[in-house]
């Protein structure tokens, strides 16, 4: 439950150190330290607790660099540990079952300076409620972020209650809450410095005319991202995406509706978006004509999308010329094909990264995208028939600045491989899944050519349809995280376990600092990206 102190006695733990002392030199109380002191210097030894001097700004520094387990046990080395770690504790995840309310008085006596805070409830458990929604606030009124998940005992009132007493918060996410429009439109009200907004299954929206419209109220100006999930009837929304007029980030998925209505509302009013997903939306090229006003457009992922044509993307191609990542997955029913292709290699010269699922690309586009995208980086090849090894030679022959590819049930064999081995000069990573004409033959010419950067899985368990929404990455999930120059002995099958060590060692430092870039409709390329979740979540 959460992360309460613990009274369990730690007479046992004060043998060895949290930080791998050797026993020869065990951690002193600080209770014990003259006695302790005393012994030594009667044997020869000149043993001093310095621990028990450092200023408590100085402790509290070193914790900030420990995991969330390692704090937990250093908390209970004495009184003053316990305090430190507590006061300076600014993120927390609790179960929020009902009986959290008897406790929260101690909790937050002790976790006094938390900003970010997660509510989860398990599926079958009666969560809290307004009463203990509320008594946190009150403890916690710098609170900048708060994660509320199945919290169906939540009200609309107790929402206002709330967002009365934290007006700082700056990022809500919610999902599978029962509160409606109401306790949406008081956290809109009264935090004026809203920077984020995620909502997913809000079960308190309801339809017919008695429906109150979510508006941006006080966060009109300072709302930059909106996320949207799994919501029967979203366009409850609409007031709020339209007046948002700072809005960088709109995300939609399986949102039920006709949204082309909508974007032709916003494309005169809110045009400094870069970043847009649509997944599984009725959306159609009308929509996207009136999203390509937005000149800004950096970032777009069309998912399953199935009204949408080449011809949509070439308007988004023609204005949107600052496009760097696109993402199609069409799901075999797409129509989009080479005519968007091209329009994109002629227009979006700086695009870095690529990734196409269910689209069927010619050498004819992939030609053009490979001479015109001097800067793509990333590219991925998925459940295409007209990708072969003509198509792949031409991409090792052309795309210079490639750095990882990805090849997934496609019609490509060891010619293909084999021209892998002797082009792109850049590339670290190759992921080959599901393309039964590489034999181990083809694979071996690549890697006595170019070292174990190879990826070879041609299992027959996976199945390509996924989604690439954020709320859940499927099997064949995959993200492109930064790439970073590397050679062939850097990603080596061999070093894998020396690579998650070090990318754990860092991430406790601080020195990779939040998520990798967002996520497709493949496996992540690295087990790194999974440990880092965890830890974030532990946190």
């Amino acid at each position: 439950m959460g992360q309460s102190g613990s009274k369990t006695a730690v007479s046992n733990r004060r043998g060895s150190s949290v930080f791998g002392t050797p026993k020869s030199t065990p951690l002193i109380s600080p209770l014990f330290a003259k006695e302790s002191t005393r012994f030594d210097m009667e044997n020869g030894y000149d043993s001093v607790d310095y621990v028990s001097n450092l200023p408590y700004e100085c402790l509290a520094c070193i914790f900030q660099f420990l995991g969330s387990c390692d704090r937990k046990m250093c908390s209970l080395v004495c009184k003053r540990w316990l305090r430190v770690e507590g006061q300076n504790r600014h993120r927390i995840s609790f179960n929020a079952q009902a009986d959290l309310i008897t406790m929260v008085p101690s909790l937050f006596t002790r976790f006094d300076a938390i900003t970010k805070l997660a509510l989860k409830c398990e599926r079958r458990s009666v969560s809290i409620g307004d009463e203990a929604l509320i008594l946190i606030s009150l403890r916690c009124q710098n609170l900048t972020r708060l994660k509320l998940r199945a919290c169906r005992e939540l009200t609309d009132a107790g929402m206002a209650s709330f967002a009365k007493n934290c007006r700082s918060l700056k990022k809500l996410s919610c999902g599978s809450c029962a509160f409606g429009s109401k306790g949406m439109n008081a956290v809109l009200d009264n935090c004026a410095s809203l920077e984020e907004l995620s909502v997913k299954r809000l079960r308190g929206l309801i339809d017919g005319s008695s429906a109150e419209p979510i508006g941006p109220g006080a966060a009109a100006s300072s709302l930059k991202t909106i996320c949207l999930k799994e919501l029967y009837n979203g366009q409850r929304f609409d007031p709020l995406i339209v007046g948002s007029k700072n809005l960088r980030t709109l995300k939609l998925f399986k949102c039920s509706g006709d949204w082309d209505k909508l974007f032709q509302v916003i494309s005169g009013r809110v045009t400094g978006i870069i970043e847009i997903h649509l997944e599984r939306i009725q959306v159609s090229d009308i929509g996207l004509v009136s999203l390509s006003n937005c000149l800004d457009l950096e970032i777009l992922h069309l998912v399953r999308t199935l009204e949408c044509t080449n011809s949509g993307l070439v308007s988004i191609s023609e204005r949107c010329k600052l496009l760097r990542k696109l993402h199609i997955d069409g799901g075999k029913e797409t129509r989009i094909g080479d005519e968007g292709l091209i329009a994109v290699a002629k227009n979006c010269l700086n695009l870095q990264e690529l990734v196409l699922i269910g689209v069927d690309p010619t050498k004819q586009s992939l030609d053009v995208l490979a001479s015109n995208c001097q800067n793509l980086e990333r590219l991925a090849l998925c459940g295409s028939d007209t990708v072969g090894d003509e198509e792949i030679s031409c991409i090792a022959e052309k795309c210079i600045s490639l750095k990882k590819l990805c090849i997934k049930s496609c019609p490509v064999s060891d010619k293909g491989m084999e021209a892998l081995a002797s082009g792109c000069p850049n590339l670290v990573k190759v992921k080959v899944k599901k393309c039964r004409s590489v034999t181990s033959e083809g694979l071996n010419w690549l890697r006595s050519s170019r070292g174990s950067l190879v990826n070879l899985d041609t299992s027959e368990q996976e199945n390509i349809e996924g989604s690439a929404s954020d709320a859940g990455i499927q099997d064949d999930g995959v993200e492109f995280p930064p790439v970073v120059s590397a050679t062939s002995a850097d990603i080596s099958s061999s070093s894998s376990h020396i690579a998650r060590r070090s990318s754990s060692f860092k991430m406790r430092l601080g020195i990779l600092n939040g998520r990798g870039l967002a996520a497709c409709t493949f496996r992540r390329w690295s087990i790194g990206n999974s440990s880092h979740a965890r830890s974030m979540s532990s946190s």
